[in-house]
């Protein structure tokens, strides 16, 4: 008897629908799987074997035949164990499963019969939801992730037998549901906070300029002064996320098996700090089957490079089509993908080798060659997109014996809304541009008017720091954020001023 059953193969943040037709035949026992499965796909007859046994059912006892539909579609991994498991249990007529058509599923199974939890499960349930099944069928500890998707019932199993009973009739089993609005707006709580940073005023000045307009911000200074302090506390003042950037981050982090047992959704922004010793695949994303690496595990939230020059010359290099683009392509022989990767760079280095350059307490030791080679690891077109570039200096005894307090997360955090807001309303419409660090020559043409006082001061900086056009353009988005803090309309030369500060390296300050 032939039997269909229907899952999900994951490719990208994508998921294609797959049509599993199991055909017990006469014969040998024996089974054979078709349909390009790699190894983890073809051990499944054996784990399905074993499940099917110890669950109390007998397997079928002639050639069993498993056609993977479409079969020019690389199948990898043990999802496909609980559907294989119960497709051979309906072609060899154990159980009366009349509804099987109507549901997807998806689940690794044990020796035991247990259904284990699996990765990329949400755009598989997806998927099932877009080819109209009323329900799919996913392991318990999946159960709060693949509810967040609306419009298809989430049916846990936690074995075999269960979903065996459930299917026939036999068992009830309740649909998950989860509040997304609750999920989506909890009130986020931080360990870290910016009122426990002492002195470095400017510094969170920048900081809270970077994260109103969504840029890009370098902190240079010596060991100690605070920058990885700093870093840690941005995701404390960043804007809430919405359910549609809740869902993107969600499922990215589904495919890559970063979400934790029973976890429903990403609700707060990532914040990712890879060691500089990573890859270039490990950053951007690889595998013989690509898999999303650092830079879309951040999407939507922040990527934090601790000691920039550090990094592999290579490695840097990647980053510059993601940050122009929003998304990485990654082409291997067996598959290309297409991750998303909107995230916001921080990254924190020291002015040279040593760290104490320019410090007026400390001696320097490196020598002009040194610095020029430290600083050269990093190249000018990677700079160019980092919009912020800003000193961090030692820290002053008297502001970390002080009792005084800055202003707290939650203070600045209520500034950076209403900055964004202002932002919301004169993008509304726009599909790629939410912030002014997204905007496009087009953009800044349309929302950012100039002063003729501000354009004076920016024609000065063009001739004397020798500003490229990318850097010109990017000290004017800076410049409306500022402007938009301020409640301003039209960027005026003080906006123009602090935002042309913000570009230390540009400046030659550290040379």
């Amino acid at each position: 008897m032939l039997s269909r059953v229907y899952s999900g193969v994951v490719y990208g943040v994508e998921a294609i629908g797959v049509e599993i037709e199991v055909n017990a035949g006469h014969g040998d026992p024996s089974v054979v799987i078709v349909g390009l499965p790699d190894a983890a796909v073809r051990e499944s007859k054996d784990r399905v074997w074993t499940a099917v046994l110890n669950s109390g059912f007998r397997p079928p006892m002639g050639r069993t035949t498993i056609n993977l539909a479409p079969a020019d579609v690389r199948k990898e991994g043990p999802i496909f164990d609980l559907p294989i498991a119960i497709g051979m249990l309906a072609a060899s007529e154990q159980a009366s499963l009349p509804t099987l058509e109507t549901f997807g599923m998806a689940g690794e199974l044990a020796l035991s019969g247990e259904v284990r939890r699996v990765r990329g499960l949400l755009p598989i349930v997806m998927e099932m939801r877009r080819l109209g099944k009323r329900g799919v069928l996913v392991p318990s500890e999946n159960a709060e992730e693949a509810a967040v998707v609306a419009g298809i019932d989430v049916y846990p199993v936690a074995s075999l037998r269960e979903a065996m009973d459930f299917l026939s009739g036999g068992h009830d089993i309740q649909p998950r549901q989860v509040d997304i609005g609750a999920l989506c707006h909890q009130e986020q709580e931080h360990a870290d906070d910016f009122a426990d940073v002492k002195g470095q005023e400017s510094a969170k000045r920048a900081i809270e300029v970077a994260v109103s307009g969504g840029h890009n911000i370098m902190m240079i200074g010596p060991p100690g002064a605070g920058k990885t302090m700093l870093a840690r506390r941005i995701a404390s003042v960043l804007p809430p996320m919405s359910l549609e950037d809740a869902l993107e981050a969600t499922r990215i982090h589904s495919i890559a098996g970063t979400l934790k047992s029973h976890q429903a959704l990403i609700a707060s922004r990532p914040f990712r700090a890879p060691h500089h010793t990573v890859s270039d695949a490990g950053l951007l994303g690889g595998g013989a089957h690509p898999l999303p690496g650092e830079v879309s595990l951040a999407h939507r939230g922040v990527l934090f490079l601790d000691e920039l020059p550090e990094f592999h010359r290579n490695v840097l290099e990647v980053l510059r089509q993601p940050l122009e683009d929003g998304q990485v392509t990654i082409a291997r022989a067996a598959a290309t993908a297409t991750f998303p990767c909107r995230f916001m760079l921080v990254a924190a280095m020291n002015p040279c080798p040593c760290g104490y350059r320019g410090d007026p307490k400390r001696e320097c030791r490196c020598t002009f060659t040194q610095v020029q080679n430290y600083r050269s690891r990093i190249s000018g077109p990677l700079l160019d997109r980092i919009d912020i570039q800003i000193e961090v200096p030692a820290v002053r005894y008297q502001d970390l014996s002080s009792i005084r307090r800055g202003d707290s997360s939650a203070t600045i955090r209520a500034r950076v809304y209403g900055a964004r807001r202002v932002q919301q309303e004169r993008f509304h419409g726009h599909r790629r541009v939410t912030c002014n660090a997204g905007m496009g020559a087009k953009e800044v043409q349309a929302h950012a008017p100039v002063s003729a006082a501000a354009q004076e001061l920016l024609k000065m900086a063009m001739t004397e720091l020798n500003f490229s056009a990318r850097a010109h353009d990017r000290v004017i988005k800076v410049a409306r954020t500022i402007a938009d803090m301020a409640g301003a309309e039209v960027i005026g030369p003080e906006h123009v001023t602090e935002a042309i500060q913000y570009r230390s390296l540009d400046r030659n300050l550290w040379v």
